[in-house]
């Protein structure tokens, strides 16, 4: 897998970043320990949820 960035979730809907998490989160599940691509599971729900932190910060219709 690769790391999925802040900028590339930075326009994408909430629902769909929840999708994405859950996504990534059941490929994690499946990783190998110590791996690159472990490690950009981890840092890619790390985005996600910055994102969907960011998005409830900024309220609705911001």
């Amino acid at each position: 897998m690769r790391l999925i960035t802040v900028a590339e979730l930075d326009q994408l809907p909430e629902s769909v970043l929840h999708s994405k998490f859950l996504r990534v989160s059941q490929e994690l599940a499946q990783t190998e320990e110590h791996t690159t691509e472990r490690a950009n599971a981890l840092g890619t729900l790390e985005n996600i949820n910055r994102a969907i932190i960011h998005r409830r910060l900024r309220g609705p219709g911001m």
